[in-house]
C-alpha cells in the first residue's frame, strides 16, 4: 500500500509541474525520474486526465489454477500406477500440469501436509468414560487432606554408548554424533509424581516385574506417612498382583485409580517421563548402567530442588466429546 501511494503522489508532481509550465529535463531532475516516464505520465494524464493516473492491468496471462481442484486432488490418494503413498508438490503438479511451486502455496494455504501422519488408538476399556471421570476428577478437585500421587514405570531404559567421540557444537555447525551405538545393558525406572507439587519420588531397578512394583509403593507409603494417598497407574499386569492387592488390603489409607485401557495418556508422569528422555538420557553417553542411573538422579535432584506442577486443564466432558467424535468420524470413513 505504502508503495502505491508513492507511485501516485510522484505521478501527481510529474503532471502538477507540467501544468506550471516546468520543462521535461527539470522535471526529470526535481522528481528523480526518466524522461520517458515524465513523458508518458504527461501524456496519459493529458489523455484521461485524473483517472490516467491510475495503474492499468499488467499485460501477461491470467491466472487459471484452480485452487479446488488442486485441494480435492491432494485429498484423495495417488494412483496405485506410481507406486507412491503420499503427493509431494512436485508428483501432484506433474499429474495436473502446474508448476510445483503453485501446489506447495495452495498447500500452506489450506493447510494440507500430504506428508505427515499422525497416530490415534482408541479405547475399547467398558468403564472408558468411568475412568476418565475417576482420574480427572482427581486433578481437577483433588481430595481434602489426601496427596495425588500419578505413578509408572519407564522401563528398558538403555545405556547407550556411541562408538566415537561426540563432535562439539560450533558456530554454524549442530553437535554430531554417530547414528550406531553400543548397548551397556538397560533399567527400569519407577517414579511417582505428586500431581499438587511436581515433585517426583523414584527408584531404578534391573527388572519391573511385581515384586519391583511392591518394593515401590512401600518407599512411596514411606515417603508419605499417615495421609491418605491417591494412586493414578495403568493397566500393567504388575499392578493388578494379587501380592499388590493383598498388601493395598492392609494399607487401606491407600487408594489405587487406573487408567483406561489404552489410555495411559491420562497418567500425568508420563509428561515427567517425556522431559525426563528428551533433557538427560536421549543425547546421553553412558559407559555402563550405574552411569546412566547416575544421570536419571542427578535430573531428578534439580528437578526436586525446583519442583513446577503440571496443570491438568482438560475436562472430562472435553475428553469424552473428543472420544466421541472421533469414533463418528471412524464410522463415517469405515461406511
Amino acid at each position: 500500500m505504502s508503495s502505491l501511494q508513492a507511485g501516485l503522489a510522484q505521478r501527481a508532481r510529474i503532471v502538477l509541474l507540467a501544468d506550471e509550465g516546468v520543462g521535461t529535463n527539470e522535471i526529470v531532475h526535481r522528481v528523480g525520474v526518466s524522461k520517458p516516464t515524465v513523458i508518458g505520465w504527461k501524456k496519459r494524464y493529458a489523455a484521461n486526465g485524473i483517472a490516467g493516473l491510475d495503474d492499468r492491468p499488467k499485460p501477461g496471462r491470467p491466472a487459471s489454477i484452480d485452487e479446488v481442484a488442486v485441494v480435492l486432488a491432494t485429498l484423495e490418494p495417488p494412483p496405485e500406477t506410481l507406486g507412491v503413498t503420499h503427493w509431494s508438490s512436485r508428483l501432484l503438479g506433474h499429474q495436473l500440469g502446474i508448476s510445483n511451486v503453485w501446489v506447495a502455496r495452495i498447500w500452506r494455504k489450506w493447510g494440507l501436509q500430504p506428508w505427515r501422519r499422525e497416530t490415534f488408538k482408541f479405547s475399547t476399556d467398558p468403564a472408558l468414560e468411568a475412568k476418565v471421570r475417576d482420574v480427572v476428577g482427581l486433578y481437577l478437585n483433588p481430595p481434602e487432606k489426601a496427596i495425588v500421587l500419578s505413578i509408572d514405570e519407564k522401563s528398558q531404559i538403555q545405556a547407550l554408548d556411541r562408538t566415537a567421540p561426540i563432535l562439539p557444537m560450533r558456530p554454524g555447525l549442530p553437535e554430531k554424533a554417530t547414528h550406531d551405538y553400543v548397548r551397556h545393558g538397560t533399567t527400569t525406572l519407577f517414579a511417582a509424581l505428586e500431581v499438587a507439587t511436581g515433585k517426583v519420588t523414584d527408584a531404578c531397578y534391573p527388572r519391573h516385574r511385581h515384586e519391583e512394583f511392591l518394593r515401590f509403593l512401600k518407599q512411596v507409603a514411606k515417603a508419605y506417612p499417615r495421609v491418605p494417598l491417591h494412586l493414578v497407574v495403568d493397566n500393567y499386569a504388575t499392578h493388578n498382583h494379587p501380592q499388590v492387592k493383598a498388601w493395598l488390603a492392609r494399607n487401606p489409607r491407600i487408594t489405587m485409580h487406573f487408567t483406561p485401557t489404552s489410555g495411559s495418556w491420562l497418567n500425568m508422569v508420563e509428561i515427567f517421563f517425556g522431559r525426563l528422555s528428551d533433557k538427560a538420557i536421549r543425547r546421553g553417553i553412558f559407559h555402563n548402567v550405574p552411569d546412566l542411573i547416575q544421570s536419571i538422579e542427578t535430573h531428578l535432584a534439580a528437578h526436586n530442588n525446583d519442583p513446577q506442577p503440571f496443570r491438568w486443564t482438560a475436562t472430562t466432558e472435553q475428553i469424552l466429546e473428543k472420544v466421541r467424535r472421533g469414533r463418528v468420524t471412524l464410522d463415517a470413513i469405515a461406511s
